[in-house]
């Protein structure tokens, strides 16, 4: 409570109805000019007899200053300056231990209850004398604005009750303070500000957080003339949430975003701190206008990449900690804030890795080798397998190229080929184009399956892209290389329809070896399709044209073959008749018509 003075009587009991009355009865002796020195003495004591008369009138309802003079029974005995003593119900002494404190002789501020003159005692109660001195310093508080300080007595619905002389109301929301069972709010001393008063109900509702808000701007106005950025301060952590902490820093809140609190890697910034937590921070920016402050922690220590290349050269072998895995790889911590990259493809020589969880787990302790490093990007590559020796090495010393292989077996079958298991942890691939030199194979599941034993030829190898091809087709002699020594030009061949198309047919002339009859050399007749004169499976015979071993391509043409034929009759006729024979002797009108239609088509 605030100091203040007595309200509501004077010690010596005079009432306002008497105050104004004494003033006047003052305000007379001025008419009283005598030089006679006996009047003048008469009316001295005239004016302390008026006074004497005055202290003995004590009226119910006053607040008198008494001294105690002793207890008398279950009262306490106190002089008022009356006729008669006044009495105090000794309950009124107790005090927090349950004992009465009477000291004899003490002044104690009284209330006039009632006077009781027929059994000779005045009834008091220095209870109410204090409640209604408490009332007027709290009337006084509040008329010049000042700051009470009051107990916490016990919570209550909506806020708390509070002692601060009488019983007052502190909503919870005018506490501004976080109570927890760690910080319980009832039992302490805290400052107040009245901000409703109503003395005729005993209505007094407080605000500790208008206290709060004063004393914040006090700080903020004294924070923000010395702020300035570079600069390290310490501050109070405030709040928090996923994206960062606010931190007081003296009446004012400065933000410490989660990525600059540390230079390794958090989830949470509850990871690193608790509310109320002191903090020493960096000022990173602070915009007057908007007066906002960024704020860094990790700014305050130095930035461990500066030293990354120093601590982690190329080549060297370092052991860290799993802290996150992604599909590309996994995230190594080597030091407070520096991590590395084991990308997948730097896990194993021989396993093709999916996903690092096949291998890590977060928290896993691993050994790595350092491959490269970018400090300014903050970026360091890992490795596993290069601890390891590499069956690259071992695969090209024991199986160089052009090697069959005669025990391999089909590990895995997909659409472009399928890849084979040498016995080294590495698996060789014949391509869909390396498994017949005549067959077309829509889908090597056609000629393999998982698990099969397979015979093929090395093709290559390719350490830096960790490439191994194989084939089977090249076991055997390509056709093709010898295919101008079974055929040539003008030979008649025969052959099956395979394949028909709107620009011809496609003719095996033997197994894998096919040919192709183009639409115009079907027929001497029109043709618009192969099909209309043509059907898959028909047994055919037909003339080379022409053979292209390079592009695999040889041409055919029934039409010609027709026409040979002819031309290999007429000549053999020819060898065998005299020359005096003539065409039309031999061959008729028949001839006569071939040869016509020669001349038609220019031929």
């Amino acid at each position: 409570m605030v100091d203040g003075q007595n309200v509501g009587g004077s010690a010596s009991g005079t009432t306002p109805k008497n105050q104004k009355w004494m003033e006047e009865f003052e305000s007379s002796q001025g008419d009283f000019q005598t030089e006679d020195k006996d009047a003048a003495g008469a009316a001295c004591e005239f004016s302390n007899l008026f006074e004497q008369s005055q202290a003995t009138e004590t009226r119910e309802g006053e607040v008198l200053e008494g001294k105690i003079v002793g207890v008398n029974g279950e009262n306490v005995t106190v002089d008022i300056g009356y006729k008669t003593e006044g009495l105090i119900p000794l309950y009124e002494f107790i005090d927090s231990t349950g004992k009465p404190t009477v000291n004899e002789g003490a002044s104690v501020a009284v209330f006039v209850e009632k006077i009781e003159m027929e059994k000779g005692y005045v009834l008091l109660s220095k209870d109410k004398a204090e409640i209604i001195k408490a009332w007027d310093e709290i009337s006084s508080a509040v008329d010049s604005n000042q700051i009470l300080e009051g107990l916490v007595i016990a919570r209550v619905k909506g806020g708390f009750s509070v002692d601060i002389g009488v019983k007052a109301f502190l909503p919870a929301s005018q506490l501004d303070i976080k109570t927890s069972k760690d910080n319980p709010l009832v039992g302490q001393k805290l400052k107040f500000k009245i901000i409703k008063f109503n003395k005729k109900r005993g209505n007094i509702v407080l605000s500790h957080k208008a206290v709060l808000q004063a004393q914040r701007e006090i700080q903020r106005a004294e924070t923000l003339k010395n702020l300035e950025e570079g600069m390290v301060v310490t501050g109070v952590v405030k709040n928090i949430t996923e994206y960062g902490a606010f931190i007081d820093l003296g009446g004012m809140d400065g933000l410490l975003h989660i990525t600059d609190m540390s230079w390794g890697r958090i989830k949470h910034p509850s990871e690193l701190f608790k509310v109320a937590d002191e903090v020493k921070v960096k000022i990173l920016k602070y915009d007057k206008e908007k007066q906002r402050v960024s704020l860094g922690l990790k700014q305050v220590s130095p930035n461990p990449w500066e030293e990354a290349e120093y601590k982690f050269p190329v080549g060297k072998t370092v052991n860290g900690k799993v802290v996150s895995l992604k599909d590309y790889g996994a995230f190594i911590e080597l030091d407070d804030g520096v991590e590395g990259l084991i990308h997948v493809s730097e896990m194993s020589w021989t396993e093709r890795v999916k996903h690092p969880s096949k291998i890590l787990n977060v928290g896993d302790e691993v050994e790595c080798k350092v491959l490269e490093i970018d400090s300014k990007n903050k970026r360091i590559s890992l490795g596993m397998k290069q601890l390891l020796s590499n069956p690259w090495d071992d695969l090209e010393s024991k199986y160089p190229v052009g090697t069959i292989i005669e025990e391999g077996k089909v590990k895995s079958v997909t659409d472009f080929g399928i890849f084979v298991d040498v016995g080294l942890g590495i698996d060789g691939l014949v391509h869909i184009s390396d498994l017949s030199w005549t067959k077309k194979v829509t889908h090597p599941s056609e000629t393999f399956k998982k698990g099969d034993p397979i015979r093929a030829v090395v093709l290559g190898i390719d350490k830096e892209n960790e490439k191994f091809s194989m084939g089977v087709k090249q076991l055997e002699r390509d056709p093709w290389d010898n295919i101008k020594s079974r055929y040539r030009p003008g030979q008649a061949i025969n052959g099956t329809v395979t394949k028909l198309t709107d620009f011809g047919a496609f003719v095996e002339i033997e197994e894998g070896i096919e040919g192709l009859i183009y639409v115009s050399e079907v027929s001497d007749k029109r043709v618009d399709k192969p099909s209309d004169v043509l059907n898959l499976g028909d047994k055919v015979q037909a003339e080379i044209l022409s053979i292209e071993a390079k592009e695999r391509r040889i041409a055919l043409s029934i039409k010609q073959l027709s026409r040979s034929e002819e031309r290999a009759n007429y000549e053999n006729y020819m060898s065998e008749k005299p020359s005096t024979a003539s065409i039309g002797d031999v061959f008729g009108d028949s001839l006569k018509g071939m040869f016509k239609k020669d001349e038609d088509s220019g031929e």
